[in-house]
Parts: C-alpha cells; structure tokens; sequence
C-alpha cells in the first residue's frame, strides 16, 4: 500500500477502472474484463490487494488543506486585514493543521501603539481545517482566521 500520495476520490477511481475496461475491450488483443476486475486491477496498480482495501482507503482519506497553492485569499492577521496569495502550504505531520505562508497584496501594520509600527508583506502561520490559527493573541483572539 501507497501511504505517501494521496489517493485520488473514489469517483476518479472509478472513472479510471472504466477507461482502463474500455481500453483492454477495445485493444488488439482482445482482452475482454468486466468493470469488476478492472477495479481489481486499478487496486493492484494502487498497491492495494483489492478493489474492497482501496475503496477503505480512500474514505479513511482526511481532508486537504482548506486552500489551495496560488489562491487569493482574505481574512484577518493579528486582528488587522488583508488580502494576498497563498505561496506556500505544507501538512504538519500527524495533525489536522497547516502551515500556510501568505503574501499580502499590501503590507500589514502588526503594532497596535501609536508611534510604532512595524509592516509585515508575507507572513506565516499554521491553521486548522477551518483556516483559523490555533495560536492567540494576547486578547484571545486566533493569529490568522482566513474568510473561507
């Protein structure tokens, strides 16, 4: 079994075991298998010893990150918000958190005190499924919540 890519959804699983029937009917050596046993082969190519073992695997699947490479996204940073583009975002091992890296279209005020301030352009964090920060600021509220 395969445990370092993820497994495609079961739909796209089941298209290829249909496109791989359609090719083996259709081929000069005139392999005919029923949709059945090209699930079962799709399995194998897997590394799965059966169609039954995929199809658990792939429902056991987490989740992904809640945003994808090179989306836009908003949301708040220290309380304050911005809007960017995520340039990099990396699973956290064994945890539903990510660590996401945002570059903002315009730079961040990250001082609250009159007098300082102190711009951030790209920043860091993890964030949970629902794309808020488990870490808090000092008022309680979360680093980052992105608008999902």
């Amino acid at each position: 079994m395969n445990e370092y890519l993820p497994l495609p959804s079961l739909e796209n699983l089941k298209q290829q075991a249909k496109r791989l029937r359609v090719e083996l009917n259709g081929g000069p050596h005139g392999n005919d298998i029923s949709h059945s046993q090209a699930l079962e082969l799709l399995a194998h190519q897997f590394g799965y010893r059966d169609w039954n073992t995929l199809h658990a695997a792939c429902g056991n699947q987490l989740p992904g990150p809640p945003v994808t490479l090179g989306a836009r996204v908003s949301g708040h940073y220290l309380e304050r918000p911005f809007v960017g583009e995520v340039v990099a975002i990396q699973a956290l091992s064994h945890s539903d958190r990510f660590r996401v890296t945002i570059n903002f279209d315009k730079p961040v005020d990250v001082i609250k005190f009159e007098g300082w301030s102190s711009h951030r352009k790209r920043v860091s964090s993890q964030i949970d499924r629902k794309g808020q920060s488990p870490q808090k600021t000092s008022n309680g509220a979360p680093l980052m919540v992105l608008d999902l």
